[in-house]
């Protein structure tokens, strides 16, 4: 048999009835009535007959249809069908183009949502995922390749915003070892960057920690003509040291007057597990204070339009620029730092001050028990920080 010619292939023309032109080990030509030429192969697999698709022409040239024979060739010497071979890496295809970066990305989100984490939590990665490129969210996952994340990386690094093209990495990774875990991908392509981008520039919150200035500040506090929650909440952060986010949120049936204590559950903390904070007799004077003014509702320290809503995440700076302390010298949370830096100075352990700061503990079964880990060196540490604030103010 002649094996065929691109020249008489180009030149197959319709008739009144389908016809064929044969090529060589079973590959031939099909021409319709209409004219559509098509690729195939009759084989034989298990005794029977059937008959391979392997492509229209002219998008599959008579040079690719014999290379696509082979491959069928070689698959029946191994004794696998190649239709039914083809058929599944169709399916797989199918299935990899559903699989998109975008849908497993939130599938991640609504698996963190149902783990219970925080609301910001969920809108830091939602915003993440904003910031992959539209091109690589519509991708196959399995698709994506580590240069394809590295030039998403670069791109939002070379704006000046290192710190978050190294979230957005942690994010993409976050994503793929979601696809791993429910088989969908096999790697992590964003491994392999661990030590592509640049150091994130880190800034330090703006924090006072003289104790001359540290005075300054308290009396400014107490002498605050604004809004009582908000004046309330900035005395009640500095007593505590805990994050502005967990003083804001704040409710009453977290506080336990009678035994001096403020359980903040674990769907508030930023480590996502509960934390004791001892209150000094200062903390505790305060709250009975406050209740005179939010003791009716549900929040402590709650927004003056709604007793229903908290304060807003600015409230408390904005009300240290009104008492003239500028974005760098003093933030709300700023008093952690203002806390931990004259701790440390006053000489108590690190370990009481990182427990109060509820700061992660590396050891996993140290962590399972530090709830009220050095209660007794805390609550008297927080004693001694609630009168030297009182000292420092009536200078």
């Amino acid at each position: 048999m002649v094996p065929l010619s691109d020249l008489a292939v180009r030149k197959a023309k319709p008739s009144a009835k389908p016809y064929k032109l044969a090529d060589a080990n079973g590959l031939y030509l099909y021409v319709s009535k209409a004219g559509a030429r098509r690729w195939r192969y009759d084989y034989r697999h298990d005794g029977k007959r059937k008959t391979l698709s392997i492509g229209a022409y002219p998008y599959v040239g008579l040079a690719d249809a014999r290379a696509k024979l082979e491959d069928a060739r070689k698959l029946l010497a191994d004794g696998v069908d190649p239709a039914t071979h083809k058929r599944k890496v169709h399916q797989k295809r199918e299935l990899e183009q559903r699989n998109t970066f975008a849908v497993l990305a939130d599938e991640y989100i609504a698996r963190l949502e149902d783990k219970g984490r925080a609301p910001a939590t969920l809108e830091k990665n939602r915003w993440m995922k904003s910031l992959v490129p539209s091109q690589v969210q519509n991708m196959p996952i399995s698709d994506i390749t580590s240069g394809d994340v590295l030039e998403v990386l670069q791109t939002i690094e070379a704006s000046g915003r290192r710190e978050t093209a190294h979230s957005v990495r942690t994010f993409i990774g976050s994503v793929f070892r979601h696809a791993i875990s429910t088989l969908r991908v096999e790697y992590d392509p964003t491994y392999a960057l661990r030590s592509s981008l640049l150091p994130p520039k880190v800034t330090p919150r703006a924090a006072i920690t003289d104790p001359g200035k540290i005075g300054a500040l308290m009396a400014a506090i107490d002498d605050y003509d604004g809004w009582v929650t908000v004046a309330a909440a900035l005395r009640f952060n500095a007593l505590t040291f805990a994050r502005p986010g967990e003083v804001r949120l704040a409710t009453w049936d977290e506080i336990d007057l009678e035994d001096a204590v403020w359980r903040i559950p674990a769907e508030r903390m930023k480590m996502r597990r509960p934390h004791d904070v001892p209150l000094s007799n200062q903390a505790a004077v305060l709250l009975n204070g406050v209740r005179r003014v939010s003791g009716r509702g549900k929040l402590i320290f709650p927004s003056i339009r709604s007793a229903h809503r908290p304060l807003s995440e600015n409230a408390m700076n904005s009300a240290l620029r009104r008492m003239g302390f500028t974005k760098d010298e003093m933030t709300a949370h700023g008093f952690r730092a203002m806390a931990s830096t004259v701790l440390n100075e006053k000489g108590y352990r690190v370990d009481v001050i990182e427990s109060q700061l509820a700061h992660i503990e590396p050891n996993k079964v140290r962590r399972a028990y530090n709830r009220a880990l050095y209660w007794d060196e805390r609550r008297h540490m927080m004693q001694d920080w609630a009168d030297l604030l009182d000292k420092l103010r009536d200078r």
